[in-house]
C-alpha cells in the first residue's frame, strides 16, 4: 500500500472514488467534491485548499478521505477558535491544520472511505504520519459517522455537538398521522403555521434536479444569495455548481419552490441519499408569516413521508425545530493533536464538554412536542 496526496478530485475516476462507498451519499460524492472545485467554491484565501488522502495497492484505490489545508476555521462547523487562541498565546502555530470534511457541509456522512476495515486504519495512520512529516499542528475529521468510530485510536480526542434531525421511527405514513402523535399545544402551533401560508395563496412546487429549468436554478441561486448577504457572510456556492449538480445528481438534488400569484417567492435546497433528505439552504424576497417554516421543514417532512425516507436533516444549529419534531441528535468529530502537552489538556477539554453537550441533548429531549418522550440518539 502507498499513499498518494491530491490537489483535485480531477486526479481519480469517478468510478474508483464513488466505488468506496457501501451506499451512496450525496456529500462525499467524487461529483459532489470535484464540483465544488471545478465551479470556483472554494479559494484558498477562504482557507479551502483541496489535500485529499488517498491509499493505493497495486493501481487499486483502497481507501481515501476528502481533505484540505486549512488556514483557518472558516466554513468547518465544528468550532475550535479557542484552540487557535491557545495556540497564539503559546507562541505556536495552529494553521495550517489538516481537515477532513466536506466544505461548508455539517453534514454526517462517511469521512474514512475504505474498502475494508484494515484500510480504514491504515488511512488514520497515514493522516497522523503525513502530518507529522508536515509539521502540521493537527489532523480533525468532522461530522463523521458513528460507525466509524473504532477506527479511532486513543490518540484521537472525541468531541460531541446537538442538531435536530427528523426520524420516522414511529411507522407515519402521511403528514396527518406524524401531528397526532404531538400534544395539543404543537399540533394546534402546526396547524396555524401552515395554515397562514396557505391562505396567504402560496403553493409549492417540488422540483429535482433533472426537472428543473434554468429560471428555476437560477432563482433558488438568487435566494441563497440573498439569504448569505442578509447575515452579513460570503456566499461560497457558484451559479455554475449548482446547474453541476442538477447535470450530474439529478435525483438526488431537490428544491421546493414556494409561488405566489405566478411568482417564486420562496426556496429550500436539499440534496437526497439513502433513507435521508439533508436540507441546506433557503432564502425568500418576501416575508409571509410561517413561509420558513413551511418551505424548510413541512414541506421536507412531507417529502420523506412520501418517498419513504426515514430520516431528514434540516441543516445545524436551531432550537426552534424542536417544536416542529425535529429531536436533538449527537453529532462526532475527531481530533488529532500533534503537540502531546495540548492534547492531554485538550483531552480533559473534550471530555467536560462530551458531558455538557449530552446534559443538553437530554435536557432538550424532555421537552419533545410528542406525547411519547424520544430518547436522544
Amino acid at each position: 500500500m502507498h499513499v498518494r496526496l491530491l490537489s483535485s478530485l480531477a486526479d481519480v475516476a469517478a468510478s474508483q472514488w464513488d466505488g468506496l462507498l457501501a451506499e451512496p451519499h450525496p456529500f462525499v460524492s467524487h461529483a459532489f467534491l470535484h464540483g465544488l472545485e471545478a465551479h470556483g467554491c472554494l479559494r484558498e484565501d477562504w482557507g479551502w485548499t483541496p489535500r485529499h488522502l488517498t491509499l493505493w495497492d497495486s493501481g487499486q484505490l483502497i481507501a481515501a478521505a476528502p481533505g484540505y489545508e486549512k488556514h483557518n476555521s472558516h466554513g468547518e462547523f465544528v468550532f475550535d477558535h479557542a484552540w487557535a487562541q491557545a495556540y497564539a498565546r503559546a507562541g505556536l502555530d495552529y494553521f495550517p491544520k489538516w481537515l477532513f470534511a466536506v466544505p461548508y457541509s455539517p453534514v454526517t456522512g462517511p469521512r474514512l472511505l475504505a474498502r475494508s476495515e484494515l484500510a480504514r486504519v491504515a488511512l488514520l495512520r497515514a493522516m497522523t504520519e503525513q502530518a507529522q512529516q508536515d509539521v502540521w499542528s493537527s489532523a480533525h475529521v468532522n461530522f463523521h459517522r458513528e460507525d466509524e468510530d473504532a477506527a479511532f485510536d486513543s490518540t484521537w480526542l472525541r468531541r460531541l455537538d446537538v442538531q435536530y434531525h427528523w426520524r420516522n421511527d414511529r411507522g407515519w405514513r402521511d403528514f396527518d398521522g406524524f401531528l397526532a402523535s404531538f400534544d395539543h399545544k404543537h399540533r394546534k402551533n402546526i396547524r396555524q403555521e401552515r395554515g397562514k401560508v396557505a391562505k396567504a395563496g402560496v403553493t409549492f412546487r417540488v422540483v429535482h434536479g433533472d426537472e428543473a429549468s434554468d429560471d428555476d436554478l437560477i432563482a433558488m441561486f438568487g435566494f441563497y444569495l440573498m439569504t448569505f448577504r442578509e447575515y452579513g457572510n460570503s456566499p461560497a456556492l457558484t451559479l455554475a455548481f449548482l446547474r453541476h449538480l442538477a447535470r450530474t445528481l439529478p435525483r438526488q438534488l431537490v428544491m421546493f419552490l414556494a409561488e405566489r400569484d405566478g411568482e417564486v417567492i420562496a426556496g429550500a435546497l436539499c440534496l437526497r441519499g439513502g433513507d435521508t433528505l439533508y436540507g441546506r439552504y433557503w432564502g425568500a424576497h418576501t416575508t409571509l408569516p410561517g413561509l420558513h417554516f413551511e418551505t424548510c421543514y413541512y414541506q421536507g417532512i412531507d417529502y420523506c413521508l412520501r418517498e419513504g425516507l426515514r430520516v431528514f436533516e434540516p441543516g445545524a444549529q436551531g432550537e426552534h425545530k424542536l417544536a416542529r419534531g425535529f429531536l436533538p441528535t449527537l453529532v462526532r468529530s475527531r481530533h488529532w493533536i500533534a503537540e502531546p502537552t495540548f492534547r492531554d489538556a485538550l483531552r480533559e477539554w473534550c471530555g467536560e464538554e462530551a458531558l455538557a453537550i449530552q446534559r443538553y441533548a437530554r435536557n432538550l429531549a424532555a421537552h419533545s412536542p410528542f406525547k411519547q418522550p424520544p430518547s436522544v440518539e
